[in-house]
């Protein structure tokens, strides 16, 4: 692969890892969270939010704002190692505030997951939701994701490839070019030998033509005028 093809793909490549760098930290000011999306992959919240429906939070809002009716994000507190989405049904302390959550499709709390919840634990609140656009993320789990980013890495290739076969293309079209125009040059060179020649027949054509008027107008001239210098000349002589 030539030098400018590699570069050609890896220009692509920075201006699209850029460009979503940019979009995603701009997401992440506009909403106030380091991840404003997130997929439901429970049912512990139906009928209100449905698996694969993406929520989007906002940290903006403050802990202390938080109320009872609220959907919120938090890490479980036993573990912190799982991120759920649950409503807020009480609050069960105020220094330092500490809430109770549930699923609107469970029976009950469950302790260590549902509370305390504090503010250590508090993510933002749902501020709106995508419908099943989860579905997404489920396909694009791997290998397929890795299939994807491939296939995309070989269209920039090919469309540098192409790019590259264009303009040699071209190159070749400019060289094909000048051939036509040097047989175009010795047509018109020809052009001009050929009306010369016409020019030169011409003239011989009309010296003939000269000649032969003259000798017309010999063969007008009276008997009589012809007599006459018939006899000047042999008196000369």
């Amino acid at each position: 692969m030539a030098p400018g093809s590699i570069k050609g793909i890896v220009r692509d490549v920075i201006i699209v890892v850029v460009a979503v760098a940019v979009i995603w930290i701009g997401l992440q000011v506009y909403f106030g969270a380091s991840n404003p999306f997130y997929v439901v992959s429970s049912g512990s919240m139906y009928p209100e939010l449905k698996m694969f429906d993406i929520i989007v939070i906002t940290g903006h809002k403050a802990f202390d704002d938080v109320k009872i009716g609220d959907v919120i994000v938090f890490d479980r507190p036993k573990d912190h190692n799982k991120v759920i989405v649950h409503r807020v049904v009480a609050v069960v302390d105020d220094d330092p505030k500490t809430l109770r959550t549930k699923g609107d499709n469970n029976q009950s709390s469950i302790p260590g997951t549902d509370f305390p919840i504090t503010e250590k634990e508090y993510t933002g609140t749902v501020v709106n939701v995508i419908p099943q656009v989860g579905y997404i993320t489920k396909i694009l789990q791997p290998p397929i994701n890795y299939i994807i980013i491939a296939v995309i890495v070989g269209i920039m290739i090919i469309k540098q490839i192409s790019k590259n076969k264009k303009k040699k293309e071209l190159t070749f079209d400019d060289s094909d070019e000048q051939q036509p125009n040097e047989k175009i040059d010795q047509t018109f060179n020809d052009d001009e030998y050929v009306s010369t020649r016409d020019d030169f027949s011409g003239e011989e054509k009309r010296t003939e033509e000269l000649d032969k008027e003259n000798t017309k107008s010999d063969e007008n001239v009276p008997e009589f005028f012809q007599d006459k210098e018939k006899k000047s000349e042999e008196s000369k002589e």
